[in-house]
């Protein structure tokens, strides 16, 4: 249930240096053996400070806009289905958490110019085997990763503002018209706002602009009986949404043709605790799954009444996320109070026990899981314990390649020991994460949201298969 940000301070405009993580580094003080920082396990001493390694990303950014963010969402755009070439540009919209419900504001954003290491996926096929080899070595060479930039200059962020009464507890974009977007508040009203005019007018500049908040009515609003976190638009269905609150309630709303919503004022009773997160079916539309701080997960079906169609316990504490795959539909990831996730495959609910992966790396609350929207393996998790770790349930231990890659690194780096093989990248440098969320559109792309702010990520390890342009 760990969720939200109590008595957050407004964000000051700094450098926040290498400690943060934000790409950035200096060599004030004399080198010294690198060593692999453990979460849990290890301390700093006093003096000591965590830096980032900038070979370790083909990209790190770090922005704010003022008040943390409990939620955000990225938002779809016209620059191209898949896009691979630097510096790319982003759309958000997100809610604040501010000190006052006064200074609380939905916020329309812009970011572009966000610079990357090109870096080639495959080792291009040459009788030079010393070029070829150590693709890695050549990437963390200072000279060869000023070859590679690509873009130039600091991230330009133009952003607009809407007032909103009250903390915002969550945030979605709908996929099928993103300018339209819904928010949860935390005085227990689902507002759904149309966006167009501040998209359209970000799109239009290229300039830094940032504005006071104005005061746009929403679409349309309903009041729950109480605050709530959990909301989802269909990915099937256009304007069909989920809204779910504290009182363990969910409404289904339904789109009119005048551009309005039919809620369903008969919520969908299933759950004895407050309903935490919602997912529509990637392939059914009438089909969608909650979960809940009474440690279940359901399964329902609109077509079959008001109660749930399967339930099952889940997780020893609260169940606070959950993902469904949209590229293997029968899989469902979800994260718990306890710091654990879990992946099942639904083919096997009927037959007892459907958890195919169950991870206990985090010790922390999972405050956040989606499954990658280009690799149907892989999926990303925040917790906590400040970290944002990328796994892929496709990997297994090879112990020739575990040797070899200890021989090489012996001298080079103290590598921790006995992490799970499935574990692909750890992220660090934020404080109080909250949300994550892959780009459909940039594959490799994350951002996550925290109490200091924004990150925009893309590990060089990560890499996606794409289609060939060529035959």
């Amino acid at each position: 249930m760990v969720r939200s940000i109590k008595n957050p301070k407004k964000a000051k405009r700094k450098n926040k240096g290498s400690k943060k993580g934000d790409g950035s580094s200096s060599s004030s003080g004399p080198s010294m053996p690198a060593k692999v920082w453990q979460p849990g396990v290890d301390k700093l001493e006093e003096g000591e400070e965590l830096q980032c390694d900038p070979s370790a990303y083909n990209s790190l950014h770090a922005f704010h806009i003022g008040w943390p963010c409990l939620s955000f969402d990225i938002v779809r755009d016209t620059l191209g289905l898949v896009r691979t070439e630097f510096p790319h540009t982003v759309y958000f919209v997100a809610g604040t958490q501010a000190e006052k419900a006064s200074w609380n504001s939905l916020s329309i954003f812009k970011v572009s110019n966000i610079s990357g290491k090109k870096r080639e996926p495959v080792p291009t096929k040459s009788g030079d085997d010393e070029s070829n080899m150590d693709s890695e070595d050549s990437d963390s060479d200072e000279d060869s990763d000023e070859e590679e930039l690509e873009g130039s200059g600091a991230p330009i962020l133009q952003l607009r503002k809407v007032t909103h009464e009250g903390c915002v507890n969550r945030i979605r974009a709908m996929t099928q018209s993103p300018h339209i977007c819904a928010s949860w508040g935390d005085t227990g009203h689902v507002q759904v706002w149309d966006f167009s005019s501040h998209l359209n007018a970000l799109a239009e500049s290229e300039s830094e602009v940032s504005q006071g908040p104005s005061n746009q009515a929403p679409l349309f609003k309903f009041g729950h009986k109480d605050e709530g976190f959990a909301l989802d638009w269909s990915p099937l269905v256009t304007g069909r949404l989920l809204s779910g609150d504290c009182k363990s309630n969910i409404h289904l709303w339904e789109p009119t043709s005048g551009g309005t919503w039919n809620v369903d004022t008969t919520p969908y009773i299933g759950h004895i605790a407050s309903v935490e997160d919602l997912q529509w079916s990637p392939t059914e539309a009438d089909v969608f799954a909650s979960c809940s701080v009474d440690g279940n997960i359901a399964i329902w079906d609109t077509r079959l009444g008001k109660s749930p169609a399967a339930s099952f316990k889940a997780h020893n504490a609260d169940v606070n996320v959950i993902s469904w795959n949209r590229l293997a539909s029968c899989m469902l990831a979800s994260g718990s109070d306890d710091g654990t996730f879990s992946i099942r495959d639904l083919r096997l609910l009927k037959g007892g026990d459907s958890v195919v992966a169950h991870f206990e790396y985090h010790k922390h609350p999972i405050t956040s899981i989606e499954w990658s929207p280009h690799e149907a393996s892989t999926l990303a998790v925040s917790s906590a314990d400040n970290q944002l770790t990328i796994w892929d349930l496709s990997l297994e231990n090879d112990e020739e390649e575990e040797a070899e890659f200890k021989a090489k690194t012996k001298e080079e780096v103290n590598a921790p020991k006995d992490l799970p093989p499935q574990l692909l990248f750890v992220h660090q440098g934020q404080k109080d994460l909250k949300e994550l969320h892959w780009h459909s559109q940039i594959p490799g792309m994350i951002v996550s949201t925290a109490a200091d702010g924004y990150n925009i990520l893309m590990p060089s390890n990560i890499q996606t298969t794409l289609p060939s342009d060529g035959p």
